[in-house]
């Protein structure tokens, strides 16, 4: 479980996180960068589309293996495009791997249901999390670091690059094989055969998510609550890295990732076990406006050194973890909202509709982020953000929830 969930993450936080850096020490305008780079999250909004054929063709265990390898081979691809400074291949390999992961993460989640009894689930809960978060510190921190690195050792952008995605595509490649080696076979006949879930109970899901009460609040919520973060996000890794006088903050790619990928990361993790030590001790409906709080007001820190262009390090690493720390604690709210509306007979199939709409809140903001900070500079940039802020307020009030769901005594 430790090694399955390092390698589901890793390939999420490369297409989507460092492909960002990558682009920006290409040289992508900050407009196409956000626009190219968000779309790459569309195979995990429509994964709902083709997760059943995940459930009915083959083994999850085939799948895993397969997409591995794929995973692999595309960050291969990757590495022998780089020289080339083709913008539209590597996004078109970008694509492919994004497919791969979203149907790898299909399959591990499945595997880890098969695989486990309900008991040792829990058991491994922890575990998984820990392990994704790794390959998350791995991905955004010494990846970028690395490449850093090799960027000042060898005086070659593109080459660094090249060399990091080639590491990369090694390392998947020996993940692949401990799996084909290690990964156990629980299921002894193909799902085909099983006939765990008909077509026409998938159908029935998708109806009925859209038939529950309150569907259209949560639609908004789901869509809103992080908009903040989600038109910041894709703009924080250009900010560290553009010279002061286009209004960043000038770091190198090296200091960049130990920022943004190491202490934010780290900071997310413990804001994210804060927040479920909160919620299991107090319920959702007590923590949800410390919660959206603590989400969106701490984005102010981009305003402030926006403004301020400060010069130690250290500022920028405790405004960075200022804000990760929060995000990491309000998310939780968002979270425990979409098991909490997921509830009911087909509680899988709409939980995976809400990461579907969790993806898409991610994607529409981060299309346009590139543009609007071109036109406004990060200054401006980030006091719209700042004032977004207010729909985080307004979805937070429309939303309702059960003043008990979340206590640990109601499991």
């Amino acid at each position: 479980m430790p090694s399955l969930y390092f390698a589901e993450g890793l390939p999420y936080v490369i297409v989507n996180v460092l492909s960002v850096t990558m682009f920006k020490r290409l040289g992508m305008p900050n407009a196409e960068l956000a626009l190219y780079t968000s779309l790459l999250y569309l195979p995990w909004v429509i994964k709902p589309l083709w997760s059943p054929i995940v459930d009915v063709l083959r083994t999850k265990r085939w799948w895993i293996l397969v997409m591995q390898a794929l995973l692999a081979l595309s960050l291969l691809g990757l590495s022998l495009s780089v020289p080339s400074r083709s913008y539209a291949l590597m996004l078109t390999i970008f694509y492919l791997t994004a497919f791969a992961s979203a149907t790898h993460d299909i399959a591990a989640d499945g595997f880890y249901m098969l695989a486990l009894s309900t008991h040792t689930q829990s058991l491994f809960v922890g575990i998984r999390s820990t392990f994704y978060r790794i390959a998350t510190v791995f991905g955004q921190g010494v990846l970028v670091v690395i490449a850093g690195l090799l960027e000042t050792r060898l005086g070659d952008i593109p080459r660094a690059w090249e060399m990091t995605l080639l590491g990369c595509s090694v390392l998947l490649f020996v993940l692949f094989l401990w799996h084909r080696l290690s990964l156990p076979a629980p299921e002894c006949v193909r799902p085909a055969a099983k006939q765990a879930q008909p077509l026409q109970d998938i159908g029935r899901s998708v109806v009925t998510f859209f038939r529950k009460p309150g569907i259209v609040v949560a639609m908004l919520f789901l869509l809103l609550f992080r908009l903040p973060e989600a038109l910041s996000v894709k703009m924080l890794t250009p900010f560290l890295l553009d010279p002061s006088a286009q209004g960043g903050l000038g770091l190198s790619t090296a200091d960049s990732g130990l920022v943004y990928g190491t202490v934010g990361v780290i900071a997310l993790t413990l804001g994210g076990i804060l927040g479920g030590l909160a919620a299991a001790r107090f319920g959702l409906k007590k923590c949800l406006w410390p919660m959206a709080l603590s989400l969106a007001l701490p984005c102010g820190v981009y305003l402030y050194m926006a403004l301020c262009q400060p010069s130690s390090l250290w500022v920028v690493y405790l405004c960075v973890a200022a804000d990760q720390l929060g995000y990491g604690f309000g998310f939780t709210a968002y979270m425990l909202y979409m098991m909490y509306f997921s509830d009911g007979e087909f509680k899988t199939s709409h939980y995976a509709l809400c990461t579907a709409f969790m993806a898409l809140s991610m994607m529409l903001p981060g299309m346009a982020a590139g543009f609007l900070q071109e036109k406004l500079g990060y200054t401006g940039f980030f006091a719209l953000v700042m004032l977004l802020c207010l729909a985080t307020v307004a979805v937070t009030l429309m939303i309702k929830v059960d003043p008990d769901y979340g206590k640990k005594e109601n499991g």
